[in-house]
């Protein structure tokens, strides 16, 4: 008898509708995008191998290319996103390998990327220590991966100002990421103290938290 592969992520896949309508909506906060890809990029030097996990519709790889001469490959689970984060590549003029896969069985050889970044998505992998696993396995001795994420114990002022004053939307669409926020978002968020449980068990056994209103920023080294 077969044993069935358990799904990569929790909750609803982003396919179809779904992926497109995040898509249109994430990327009114493109500065968001252009800031951590900066974050990224100062730590660099030029001509790295780096893996972005969930690139969801690619607004930071794509602001991260324009950085610097990087080599830069996106994994996600989501097929939609990967055709529209392809097309987004192609209509701003950089070359990316955006492909199809699952972060906790990454279809990479060992040693082959210099940096890793996974910007809000890891709360949504089903197995987290394997993903954090696999993120150990695909780095370089001395390769570094970047983890930004909505914080579990975010308060619901800090949702409310996120949603009105970073994210900017407004009528059915704030109403929209509010309710995702409260119900699916914040409920599979991770806490400081929980983070740091996880990548105790994972091959990582360490990390460097930093905490802000509405998230964590989580350094890691192999």
């Amino acid at each position: 008898m077969a044993v069935k592969t358990p799904k990569g992520y929790k909750g609803i896949g982003m396919n179809g509708v779904i992926a497109t309508w995040y898509a249109r909506n994430t990327k009114k906060s493109i500065e968001e995008y252009k800031r951590d890809a900066q974050k990224v990029a100062e730590r660099l030097s030029g001509g790295e191998e780096i893996l972005e996990l969930a690139p969801g519709p690619g607004y930071l790889s794509i602001e991260l290319a324009k950085l610097g001469n990087f080599r830069i490959t996106g994994l996600d689970i989501s097929e939609t996103f990967v055709e529209i984060a392809r097309e987004n590549a192609r209509e701003a003029g950089v070359n990316i390998d955006f492909r199809r896969g699952d972060a906790s069985r990454m279809p990479f050889e060992e040693n082959a990327f210099d940096f890793i970044v996974c910007r809000a998505a890891f709360k949504n992998f089903s197995r987290p220590v394997a993903a954090l696993d696999e993120m150990h396995r695909v780095l370089k001795p001395g390769g570094r991966a970047l983890i930004l994420d909505l914080r579990g114990d975010v308060s619901r002022e800090a949702v409310e100002k996120h949603v009105r004053e970073d994210l900017g939307l407004s009528g059915i669409n704030r109403l929209m990421t509010r309710w995702a926020f409260e119900f699916m978002l914040i409920k599979r968020a991770y806490t400081k103290e929980a983070l740091d449980q996880l990548v105790s068990k994972s091959r990582f056994k360490t990390c460097d938290i930093h905490e802000s209103a509405i998230s964590l920023e989580v350094w890691l080294q192999k």
